[in-house]
């Protein structure tokens, strides 16, 4: 008898240890304090558009998600079969927390810059973590939720593919390297020069490319309202994207500026290295998906190959 109550005392022993090893709390330090988690979320809500890649990067359908800029109608086209079920919960600007409380979630994913204001509203309806910006920060970010998610060896994978790609772009393009790039970009009211601290910016850098003289400032963008200013958007190559609003405001923009005898003088234009890219891939989503995306337009743009 005495030998049955010692096996069992240790069966039972060994059993409070296996279930207090499958629930593990932990702690994610992030942009707006520190979040708690009781065991690994399985319920998210991403309020990014740059983090609703990631997870779907990572094979994790969340149970919420931040509309895209544009869609159809509700995420863009390239990842909405991966989104089937998730529930649309309003812009990255203008979240529904009413929405997202129904969802119960047990992680939600938020950035500072959009979501400082409501960040303590989100914190009653779950644990949530805050990146501090988006764009320029994304892979720092996706490290951050690769830890939230108990998803690190994935994310590391996803990173490590990620830089050999540009490694092999950088080496495929050799010396076009040396090549002054200038970004630009339409929208309804104005145009802008994306410069070093941007997702694309950041992308370019990594590539190993220089930049024109008004894309080689540490800052997110310039916009330029008046068409007197086209000549500063001039580079040994440009390339261009143009947000896809609904009233196509973008477009005519586009058209009315590159038609000015201005634009036509410039050395990019004279010698037919303008390239339209996608405005998706290149700063609406700016996510690890889309930065993948960039790496093949610039691959094709160049005639190279790197996979």
């Amino acid at each position: 008898m005495k030998i049955i109550n010692s096996i069992s005392s240790a069966m039972l022993a060994m059993s409070l240890f296996v279930g207090s090893a499958v629930a593990v709390e932990y702690k994610i330090e992030h942009a707006m304090g520190v979040a708690n988690f009781p065991d690994t979320p399985q319920k998210i809500v991403v309020l990014t558009n740059e983090g609703t890649e990631a997870l779907v990067a990572l094979g994790i359908k969340p149970v919420g998600a931040s509309n895209s800029w544009v869609g159809d109608p509700d995420f863009y086209t390239f990842i909405k079969a991966d989104l089937d079920g998730t529930m649309p919960v309003g812009k990255e600007t203008k979240i529904n927390l009413e929405a997202i409380a129904q969802l119960e979630p047990d992680l939600i994913i938020a950035t500072k810059v959009r979501h400082q204001k409501i960040f303590s509203q989100l914190q009653q309806i779950a644990p949530t973590i805050a990146s501090e910006t988006v764009g320029v920060t994304m892979l720092e970010n996706l490290e951050l939720y690769g830890r939230a998610l108990g998803k690190q060896i994935e994310t590391n994978e996803l990173i490590a593919k990620y830089h050999a790609r540009v490694q092999k772009l950088r080496d495929a393009l050799g010396d076009n390297v040396n090549e002054e790039i200038s970004l630009v970009r339409f929208l309804p009211s104005q145009a802008r020069l994306y410069q070093l601290d941007s997702f694309p910016g950041m992308v370019l850098s990594e590539i190993g490319f220089k930049r024109s003289a008004s894309n080689n400032v540490h800052a997110f963008a310039e916009k330029i309202k008046s068409k007197e200013r086209i000549s500063i958007m001039d580079g040994d190559r440009i390339f261009v994207f143009k947000y896809a609003d609904a009233d196509n405001k973008s477009a005519e923009l586009e058209q009315e500026w590159t038609k000015e005898v201005m634009w036509k003088n410039l050395s990019a234009v004279k010698a037919g290295k303008v390239h339209q890219v996608s405005d998706v891939f290149w700063i609406s989503s700016a996510g690890i998906i889309s930065a993948n995306a960039m790496l093949d337009e610039i691959a094709k743009i160049y005639n190279v190959t790197i996979d």
